[in-house]
């Protein structure tokens, strides 16, 4: 009798509880908004923590790399690399957009000189091709130092107001901020050692396009170089950016001034970069289309594309799909594999497409970090 009492006194206090739980939700609604809001931030301050763990992890990596180029033993390296990672760049006003392709260029031009002029004065040290991979590497520390800082603030700012929805929106997009976090991080060890990153598999293909054959190789632009050669009846010009350090070089100016210099003879243009995968999809997956395939800002995809009306000219593309963390980081077997096969295919697409005694541009687009002259 005493146990079947206690059970029914323990049913009775549940139930009165549950009773006060639900008056609770329907007297104050915003109880309930304010319990999840604190499991909300309760969570994020957890991813927070875990980004914070990574931004100084690649933070010491670039400090400890800087040191071993850096000269004179009074320079602040953690001083002046903080100064970098807080530098920035103002864009042109847009108001009247007329023009504004090249005051962009103009603006980001300088951007590139200075912020890769700081890093030759940190660390005098460093050769010519070593000064741009060590760019990339502040780059690289820069941008999860930003990611890092907004995070951050929208956590903050969620929490001195109590607004549910700012801190659900950085929630859902936080999976895929911490996805771009650990490529930051494996981007590191990558520019730290001068590894090949994924990005640069179009400047890959490129270099095994005329890896073992006759040609003339020159610069044509700045961080940029064109192999010149015969193939198959048809003149070819292989364009890509200098290496083996961290460069994009400037493939635009480059096809300008092969055009000036070439005329009407150029019948086609062919660009291979890598593409940004759709999930499911393969890695590594080359797939042909038409148009200027060229990512950044869009000032060298804004001058092919000029440059190529202009003179009537197709443009055709080669892409490689590849994650957005596979971009920056070390190149997967599976992305140096796919530059043997887009040679056969720009060799397809030459034949078919350019009749013997035309002239080609083939430009190879990406970072050609540990890629160096065949």
């Amino acid at each position: 009798m005493q146990i079947a009492g206690r059970e029914d006194m323990l049913t009775a206090i549940l139930q009165l509880f549950w009773l006060l739980f639900i008056m609770l939700f329907i007297l104050y609604p915003n109880f309930s908004q304010r319990l999840q809001l604190s499991y909300i931030l309760r969570d994020l301050e957890r991813k927070l923590y875990g980004l914070k763990r990574i931004r100084e992890e690649v933070r010491s990596r670039t400090i400890e790399t800087l040191r071993r180029y850096s000269g004179e033993d009074g320079v602040d390296v953690e001083k002046e690399l903080d100064k970098m990672l807080l530098s920035f760049a103002i864009t042109p006003e847009s108001m009247d957009p007329y023009g504004i392709v090249y005051k962009l260029e103009h603006i980001v031009n300088t951007w590139e000189d200075t912020f890769e002029e700081n890093v030759r004065r940190l660390c005098p040290k460093a050769d010519n091709e070593r000064a741009k991979t060590l760019t990339n590497l502040v780059e690289v520390a820069r941008g999860i130092d930003y990611l890092y800082r907004v995070v951050r603030h929208y956590y903050l700012l969620g929490k001195k107001t109590a607004n549910i929805y700012i801190v659900l929106q950085i929630q859902m997009l936080m999976p895929q901020l911490m996805e771009i976090a650990e490529a930051y991080r494996q981007a590191c060890y990558a520019f730290m050692q001068g590894q090949p990153v994924g990005d640069g598999v179009g400047v890959l293909a490129a270099a095994k396009l005329v890896e073992g054959l006759e040609k003339k190789t020159y610069e044509v632009a700045k961080d940029t170089i064109v192999h010149e050669l015969v193939m198959d009846g048809r003149k070819l010009f292989v364009l890509r950016a200098a290496g083996p350090g961290g460069s994009v070089g400037k493939p635009a100016d480059g096809i300008i001034k092969i055009l000036e210099r070439e005329g009407e003879g150029v019948k086609a243009i062919v660009m291979i970069d890598a593409a940004l995968k759709l999930e499911g999809e393969d890695t590594g997956k080359v797939v042909e289309g038409i148009g200027a395939a060229i990512g950044g800002i869009g000032v060298e995809k804004f001058k092919i594309e000029e440059i190529a009306k202009k003179h009537n000219i197709p443009l055709y593309a080669l892409v490689i799909y590849e994650s957005i963390g596979e971009a920056i980081t070390p190149m997967r077997e599976s992305i140096a594999r796919a530059a043997d096969e887009v040679v056969e295919r720009v060799k397809n697409i030459i034949k078919s497409k350019v009749e013997e005694g035309s002239s080609v541009i083939v430009a190879g687009i990406g970072n050609t970090v540990g890629i160096g002259l065949s």
